[in-house]
């Protein structure tokens, strides 16, 4: 796989790859990630690369008027689309991928941060990046937004609180809603940064406890992670 590179989108310094780019790495790909929050240029067309990642950010989709940037990724989404770049979406990314097939993303009722279950839908269970893996499992989780399910789109996990948790977009591209690819350092870095969310939220459990959390789950939670990026990138060409 010497020489194909995935381009990631970072919107704000502790969202990167993650998990993701280790995988990657491991597997021979290169990694170009445009650091949004230091105003580098999104690329015009995203059929040079071999994947288009969008990472997770505290902004919304419909924030465009403060993060001009925004409408430049839809773009750029858009286009990987028509081209069958494949795309792979987390939390805001997979948030952009719905808006960008025709989708609408709107505020829920509640947020959801810490540790979740998802519960995978018949078409989760039997699509090829989830197979075999359990039909519930835990998750970490940071957003407040949902989404729906774009026309063409299929919906192939849900929790209790959003029944639309994980999207496939066409033959090759996928939005997750939750996050596989924090460590514990990230974990604790989304905890620092958005300690402002954690309160007047009853239903979130305290910061200590979402991070003693961390240390027990992560291990099993990357286990599924490394298999649902492995087999999102080898159908990388």
């Amino acid at each position: 796989m010497t020489g194909k590179e995935i381009l990631i989108l970072q919107h704000v310094t502790c969202e990167g790859p993650g998990l993701i780019g280790k995988v990657a790495l491991n597997m021979g790909f290169s990694l170009r990630t445009i650091k949004l929050f230091s105003g580098e240029k999104i690329p015009a067309a995203p059929r040079t690369c071999s994947a288009l990642i969008i990472m997770g950010g505290p902004m919304g989709v419909y924030d465009e008027a403060e993060y001009p940037f925004i409408a430049d990724e839809l773009a750029l989404i858009e286009d990987a689309f028509k081209g069958r770049v494949p795309v792979l979406g987390v939390c805001l990314g997979a948030q952009l991928m719905a808006r960008a097939a025709g989708g609408r993303v709107a505020s829920g009722e509640k947020k959801e941060i810490g540790f979740y279950n998802i519960r995978l839908t018949p078409a989760g269970q039997s699509d090829t990046l989830l197979m075999g893996l359990p039909g519930e499992f835990r998750v970490f989780q940071w957003h407040g937004d949902t989404f729906n399910i774009p026309e063409g789109a299929v919906n192939l996990a849900s929790s209790e609180d959003f029944s639309h948790q994980l999207i496939k977009v066409g033959t090759n591209s996928y939005g997750l809603q939750f996050h596989i690819e924090v460590t514990e350092a990230m974990v604790s870095e989304f905890l620092a940064e958005g300690s402002s969310e954690l309160e007047g939220a009853p239903y979130i459990k305290p910061a200590e406890l979402i991070l003693s959390e961390a240390r027990e789950l992560l291990p099993l939670i990357h286990g599924y992670g490394r298999t649902i990026i492995s087999r999102f990138l080898r159908q990388i060409k």
